[in-house]
């Protein structure tokens, strides 16, 4: 019989995360633990930012989902929460617990259980909208500190495109010695003429991708930005389960899913699939998340083109570790399971 144990931590931000929709400073985040007896997996809810995904919500659902026997294959109990309406990041929080349980029973780790390699794309570390001066001195203290190869600079400033021009400007000037790669999320902050203009214009100052140009719900207006695009297309917000992907397939160039979005590993990899099926590029992202979440991520990095798995990296303290950073690359470790650990 699997038991089921909760444990909800306030997690501060090193640096606040503004993006268009709003801006973050901690979270309230659940880890799940899952336990056989023996072995004891571990799992996380991390809402996002003014999302109804509560912990105190996800708890509430998930304590009523396990007053039946759980089961301890994920495919199942995946299929059992999605009926029973359960929040995606409460169902992330279970089944990266159960997947971690899993792993450590065989006695390996999640990615070679997986037959997965280790990813060797380096991590996108991310900076949120601020004025100028702030830019220029946050992007050298977080690349300096993190060692990152990779800077996505979030625009869609409710001041407008003149903003997220000087901000990018400020971002990249401060990149520059670092040699980091540049991407740009907007977070559907802009309309169709916006994204068209600043796509042409990013595309003039180097920039690898564009993700999520309009706000979710607004994917009719792609084909008119997709059409002639100077620079890759990703879709965020609007992919939160595998038939997702199917409704923008002819209007981007890849995916970004998140496994609070999604709601685990178990439909992370059918995403994954079906991205790959209709021939568009992959990506895997986070919320708010600690080094549980992360490791999660970093055990199926090795399906994804890009990586932006850097929340742990802006916490003040991350209460977990497993989730290493090496020459800009989140790993995954060698010990059984996602190999994370709550320490707090």
């Amino acid at each position: 019989m699997i038991r089921v144990s909760f444990q909800t931590l306030q997690i501060q931000k090193l640096y606040p995360l503004m993006i268009s929709r709003g801006v973050m400073t901690s979270s309230e985040n659940l880890f799940v633990s899952v336990t056989d007896g023996t072995h004891t997996g571990i799992g996380e809810l991390s809402p996002a930012t003014g999302s109804a995904w509560t912990a105190e919500r996800g708890q509430e659902q998930l304590e009523a989902f396990a007053t039946e026997d759980i089961s301890a294959n994920p495919y199942e109990n995946y299929i059992r929460m999605r009926r029973a309406y359960i929040d995606p990041p409460a169902m992330a929080a279970l089944d990266i617990a159960l997947w971690d349980l899993l792993a450590k029973k065989a006695n390996m780790p999640l990615y070679k259980m997986l037959g997965l390699p280790k990813s060797e794309h380096p991590t996108s570390v991310t900076i949120g909208i601020n004025p100028p001066e702030v830019t220029k001195e946050r992007v050298p203290a977080i690349l300096s500190s993190t060692g990152a190869k990779c800077l996505k600079i979030k625009l869609g400033s409710p001041e407008g495109r003149d903003h997220d021009k000087e901000h990018f400007l400020a971002a990249a000037s401060a990149a520059k010695p670092f040699g980091a790669n540049l991407r740009v999320d907007a977070n559907g902050g802009w309309t169709v003429s916006e994204a068209i203009s600043m796509c042409a214009w990013l595309a003039d100052q180097g920039v690898d991708y564009v993700e999520q140009p309009l706000a979710e719900g607004q994917e009719d207006g792609l084909p008119d930005i997709f059409t002639n695009r100077p620079l890759p297309i990703f879709i965020d917000e609007t992919i939160r389960f595998a038939p997702d992907v199917l409704t923008v397939a002819d209007r981007a160039d890849g995916i970004n899913l998140k496994l609070m979005k999604c709601g685990g590993i178990t439909e992370a990899i059918r995403i994954a699939a079906t991205a790959r099926a209709c021939g568009l590029q992959t990506m895997i992202g986070c919320m708010s998340e600690t080094s549980i979440a992360i490791a999660a991520g970093a055990a199926i990095g090795g399906l994804f083109d890009y990586i932006d798995l850097d929340s742990h990296l802006n916490l003040s303290p991350d209460p977990a570790s497993g989730a290493p950073i090496v020459n800009g690359v989140i790993v995954p470790t060698d010990n059984p399971g996602h190999g994370a650990v709550l320490n707090a």
